[in-house]
């Protein structure tokens, strides 16, 4: 494989697939399935959740992330099961009522011993309504929530939808979870139709009655489903997210790619004074803003970073304004975005001096005793090491050496017997995670490679060979379900893959 062609090869999709390349999402598309069923791809939707099911009766991952999208699958295909099933064969009927039965068997299985809902947004929303409205049903016994969740927060919420108050832009995105009940009254689409870059969202906003803008909306989800197949994505566009990590991950890597210039000034242009959303629909977040400023900075186009002060609480950086947690990606992302901007020019060398040297001590404050860092925007923990890692290796000042090392080290203890890395299994992506974390420190500084790295990393570049071409990634990003933001991961595999090689000659 050439990878710098490769590389080229996907910057150009980002001109051509401008809302961005994610994978589809069980718990987007079966909200489609329960608010939608006249829109087009109705079967196909409905298919997807036959065919995603897992031999359990379960769909999604482990560890508590398969709780969402078995609540969505399983209330739709009641819902189918409990309809006209029009559309649908009567074999394709038969098919739907086992798999709700089976979906409603594990899901009695598995709630009573959930303790630890993974932080997902919007979760404490997503789960009482889905529990609610399965309960309705009334298919089998009521299911009961999991410890530490009740229905306090949704009853607040749908009370203020109903209102017809404005509601904060975040919120937008998990409008389906509200049960709007005659609300939303306030709440329009944006230019491309689109409400809080959800399809669920926006299903929801038009079943809900709304006349004003309904065939643009309408438009914006046909538009969806069409380009997918009939299911949907958890979020869509995510166009200067998507730019911003695939440019930061080729330009670290040191890969020479060609980036049109209308790239460049589409992500200049999306930053104002209040930062960057990561598409249209969401609210401005520090963690784009910072990733689209570090990108526009690595590629000669430097702008002051200042518009991130307005995350900041004091203590850390939020995500976005109200946010309900802590993120440590998002604050080495920040690291990165004033790192990045001192660096450009001697002159800049001291700007926001202090903000840099209170981030990097959060960052090294907030390690893991084993070396590691964990985040809520990932499932894998080798997502928010890596993250940690480059930003105290090239912003965080030599005193923070040791952190780095300790990280490293834990990346060394993790890998798998077959050269790969992963928090349930090898994948490519966090294999590429790895990768990068053991040798890019040496890159941003010039020097030599610790042989125990490179053999570790040599290991983990012939697993990525040998793998080959793959593009259905596990899905192991945070939205309201797993997801993949496929054009980004393909970015980060093939950074790996030529830092690996690049590491491989110099040996």
């Amino acid at each position: 494989m050439n990878v710098t062609r490769e590389a080229g090869a996907l910057v150009a999709t980002l001109m051509s697939t401008p809302w961005g390349q994610v994978s589809a999402s069980v718990y987007e598309t079966g909200r489609l399935v329960t608010l939608a069923p006249w829109l087009i791809g109705h079967r196909e939707r409905v298919h997807y959740l036959l065919r995603t099911q897992r031999p359990d009766g379960s769909w999604g991952a482990p560890d508590g992330y398969g709780l969402v999208p078995t609540l969505s699958a399983t209330e739709a295909l009641l819902t189918v099961a409990s309809g006209s099933g029009e559309g649908l064969t009567p074999e394709d009927m038969e098919h739907v009522a086992q798999a709700a039965r089976s979906g409603l068997a594990a899901l009695h299985e598995r709630l009573p011993r959930v303790s630890d809902v993974p932080d997902m947004p919007a979760v404490d929303l997503i789960v009482p309504g889905l529990v609610t409205l399965i309960n309705a049903h009334g298919a089998s016994a009521p299911l009961p929530l999991p410890l530490g969740l009740d229905h306090s927060r949704v009853e607040q919420v749908r009370r203020v939808v109903e209102s017809g108050a404005s509601l904060p832009e975040k919120l937008l995105h998990a409008l389906e979870a509200t049960g709007l009940s005659g609300g939303a009254r306030s709440v329009r689409p944006t230019v491309i139709g689109t409400i809080g870059a959800s399809p669920a969202a926006t299903a929801a906003w038009l079943s809900n009655g709304a006349e004003l803008e309904a065939d643009f909306a309408l438009r914006h989800l046909e538009a969806v489903v069409t380009r997918y197949g009939g299911p949907v994505p958890v979020g869509l566009p995510i166009t200067v997210f998507e730019r911003g990590w695939v440019l930061t991950w080729l330009s670290r890597a040191g890969l020479d790619v060609q980036v049109p210039p209308e790239m460049l000034a589409d992500l200049r242009a999306s930053i104002g004074p209040a930062g960057t959303p990561a598409g249209p629909g969401l609210p401005a977040d520090a963690d784009t803003t910072s990733v689209a400023l570090h990108a526009l900075a690595l590629h000669g186009v430097a702008l002051d970073p200042g518009s991130l002060l307005a995350f900041d609480t004091g203590t850390h950086f939020c995500t976005w304004q109200g946010e309900d947690g802590f993120s440590i990606s998002v604050n080495a992302h920040v690291l990165d975005a004033f790192g990045s901007y001192a660096a450009t020019a001697p002159a800049r060398a001291g700007a926001y001096a202090e903000v840099r040297t209170r981030l990097a001590g959060l960052l090294a404050e907030r390690q893991h005793p084993a070396g590691n860092w964990e985040d809520r925007w990932h499932a894998s923990p080798l997502y928010a090491t890596l993250s940690c890692v480059l930003a105290l290796g090239e912003y965080g000042g030599r005193e923070h050496a040791a952190a780095i090392a300790m990280a490293r080290e834990w990346v060394l203890g993790t890998q798998r017997a077959d050269g790969s890395w992963g928090r349930w299994e090898g994948t490519l992506e966090e294999t590429a995670y790895a990768i990068q974390a053991l040798l890019l420190p040496e890159r941003a500084r010039g020097g030599a490679v610790d042989e125990r790295y490179a053999r570790a990393a040599a290991r983990g570049h012939a697993y990525l060979q040998r793998m080959g071409d793959m593009s259905d990634y596990p899905s192991l990003w945070h939205d309201k379900d797993l997801y993949t933001p496929i054009a980004i991961v393909r970015a980060a595999i093939l950074a790996a893959l030529h830092l690996g090689a690049s590491a491989l000659e110099s040996r």
